[in-house]
């Protein structure tokens, strides 16, 4: 937990921000969450299905997220760096949202 309040407060470096939490864990929330959704589909047990689908991943895509663009805001080297970490966890997050 605490490194989650790190990741929220822009506390850590950028690239665990991005490599461990966006990329790494992001994509393991939002895949498990995914097969449980579709487990829970032909189970006939929608509203849990949604529950589990949207309830969980779509809250921690937004803490990523916001966590990528506030560690990025602290980013001592290239901006340029800064910014394509910043669009693409974005971009990342939503669709792995959206999906």
């Amino acid at each position: 937990m605490t490194k989650l309040r790190a990741l929220w407060s822009g506390d850590l470096a950028l690239v665990e921000a991005f490599w461990t939490w966006t990329v790494a864990v992001g994509l393991l929330v939002n895949v498990a969450t995914s097969v449980l959704f579709l487990v829970l589909i032909q189970q006939d047990q929608l509203l849990a299905a949604m529950l589990v689908g949207y309830g969980a991943s779509v809250p921690y895509n937004v803490v990523a997220t916001v966590g990528v663009w506030r560690s990025a805001a602290r980013y001592g080297g290239p901006s340029l760096h800064a910014t394509l970490a910043r669009v693409a966890s974005a971009l990342l997050m939503a669709g792995l949202t959206l999906t």
